[in-house]
C-alpha cells in the first residue's frame, strides 16, 4: 500500500484554520528608489497626486555605518499617501538604498513591497514562521514614521517584502504624528500584547507632547478641476494602489516563495511572446502581484531597466482614466498603451513612464474573483484596442466593485 502524505499542520488564525499563521489581505504600501528626488516628487506628488506625510533622513544612517564614504546626493526619503494610511508610497534615494542594502542585483529599484495582515498576532506569528522555514529576516519591530509593526525579508530576487497589520491613520486635519511620539519605535521582535494606539496618544498628551505638531501636505496645484462634482487639483483621483509587477530570474523559484511562503493564490497564467506570466491574488481582486520572467524586461509597456515591471494606480472611474491620460500627455509625460494581454483582469489601461523609467499602470477596473475562485473566461472579456478610447464603456457584473475608497477625494 502506498504511504499517504502526512497531513500538513494547520494554524488557528482568528479562529479559522489556515496553512500559515497569517493571511495577507492587501498591498499596504510600496516603495521605489530614485536617482532624482525632485523629479520623482514632481511626478508622484504634483502630477499623480500623492501627498507627502513625512520624511526620513538616510544621510545619518549611511554616515554611522560608512563614516568615510562621500555621499553624492541628499539622503532624504519621502513618505506619501493617496488615502488615510500614513504612507502608500515611499521614495528613497537610489544611491543611499543601494549603499545600505549592498549586493543588490542590477535593476532592483523597489525598496519595499508591503503586504497587510489582519492582526498584531499574525505579524508576530509570521516572524516565527519565516525563521522556522530558514529565512533570514532583514528587520523586525516597529518603524517610525508610520507606526507599523512589521517584519522585512527578501524574495529570491532580492525584492524586499514587508508584512504589517496596520499603519498610522491621518484624519481630516491632514497631520501625521509628531516626531516626539517616536519613542514607541521597536527594533526587535515585540512582546505581545502591546498598548493600543488610542492609549499611546493619551500617554503622549500626559507627557505634554503637542499631538497637533506633525507634518501637513500643501498641494502644488490649485483645485480647479470639476471631478464628478468635487473640485480637485487634477482631473482624476487615485483611489487604490497596486498591483505590483515584478521581473524574476527564475519563475518557479519566485512562485514557490510567493505562493507557498507568503500564501498568494494563482489566478491566471498567460503566455506572452513564448514566456509564461503569472498573476496572483491576495483577496478578491484578479491580481495583487504579477510575475514576469526577466526575459520580458524591455517589452513595450513594461519597464526597460528595473525589475519592477510596473506599479498600478486605480482611478475612480473610466472617465477619470481618459482624463488622466490627457493630463499626463499635456504635462510632457510618455504614455504607453500596452498590449492588453499583459494585464488580464484589467480592461482599459495606460502606462505612464516616471523620470526614472518606472512604469505606473493607470486603470479604473479590476476583475473580481468570487467564491468559486475562478476568473472570467478570456473569451468573455471585452476586446480592447490600444489607442481607442470610447466615450463610454459597458457595465460588467463587477464594475466598480471590490475595495471601496473611504473618505472624500480631496
Amino acid at each position: 500500500m502506498t504511504a499517504q502524505p502526512a497531513a500538513r499542520k494547520k494554524f488557528d488564525v482568528g479562529g479559522v484554520l489556515l496553512d500559515r499563521p497569517f493571511k495577507i489581505r492587501r498591498l499596504n504600501h510600496f516603495g521605489l528608489n530614485t536617482a532624482d528626488m525632485d523629479a520623482a516628487l514632481h511626478f508622484y506628488g504634483t502630477l499623480l497626486g500623492f501627498r507627502v506625510t513625512d520624511t526620513l533622513d538616510m544621510t545619518g544612517i549611511v554616515k554611522r555605518r560608512f563614516p568615510d564614504l562621500e555621499q553624492p546626493c541628499s539622503g532624504t526619503g519621502y513618505f506619501l499617501q493617496h488615502n488615510t494610511d500614513h504612507h502608500t508610497l515611499v521614495l528613497f534615494s537610489a544611491w543611499h538604498y543601494q549603499t545600505l542594502m549592498g549586493n543588490l542585483p542590477d535593476g532592483v529599484s523597489a525598496n519595499q513591497i508591503t503586504w497587510q495582515a489582519n492582526s498584531m498576532a499574525e505579524v508576530n506569528n509570521a516572524i516565527g514562521w519565516f525563521q522556522g522555514n530558514g529565512h533570514k529576516l532583514h528587520k523586525v519591530g516597529r518603524d517610525m514614521p508610520g507606526s507599523n509593526w512589521h517584519l522585512y525579508m527578501f524574495d529570491p530576487d532580492r525584492h524586499r517584502n514587508e508584512i504589517v497589520y496596520g499603519i498610522e491613520q491621518i484624519g481630516w486635519d491632514g497631520l501625521s504624528k509628531p516626531r516626539e511620539m517616536y519613542y514607541r519605535a521597536f527594533h526587535d521582535t515585540p512582546a505581545i500584547p502591546q498598548t493600543n494606539e488610542y492609549t499611546e496618544v493619551q500617554d503622549a498628551l500626559a507627557r505634554g507632547i503637542d499631538i497637533h505638531s506633525g507634518h501637513r501636505h500643501l498641494d502644488a496645484l490649485p483645485a480647479n478641476h470639476d471631478v464628478e462634482g468635487i473640485m480637485l487639483p487634477r482631473p482624476f483621483k487615485v483611489v487604490k494602489h497596486g498591483p505590483v509587477g515584478l521581473f524574476v530570474a527564475d519563475l518557479e523559484i519566485a512562485l514557490d516563495f510567493y505562493v507557498h511562503e507568503l500564501g498568494f493564490t494563482i489566478t491566471e497564467e498567460v503566455t506572452y511572446e513564448g514566456h509564461r506570466c503569472i498573476y496572483l491574488r491576495a483577496n478578491t481582486e484578479h491580481h495583487s502581484l504579477a510575475l514576469y520572467p526577466i526575459e520580458l524586461r524591455g517589452v513595450t509597456g513594461l519597464s526597460q531597466t528595473s525589475t519592477t515591471a510596473m506599479f498600478g494606480c486605480q482611478v475612480a472611474s473610466y472617465r477619470q482614466l481618459r482624463n488622466a491620460v490627457e493630463f499626463f500627455k499635456a504635462n510632457g509625460c510618455d504614455v504607453i498603451e500596452p498590449d492588453p494581454a499583459l494585464h488580464p483582469g484589467i480592461d482599459y489601461a495606460a502606462h505612464v513612464v516616471d523620470p526614472d523609467g518606472h512604469i505606473v499602470q493607470l486603470y479604473y477596473y479590476m476583475e473580481q474573483i468570487g467564491w468559486d475562485g475562478k476568473p472570467r473566461p478570456a473569451a468573455e472579456r471585452p476586446v480592447i484596442t490600444p489607442g481607442e478610447w470610447p466615450e463610454t464603456v459597458p457595465n460588467y457584473s463587477d464594475t466598480y466593485q471590490g475595495e471601496t475608497f473611504l473618505g472624500p477625494w480631496g
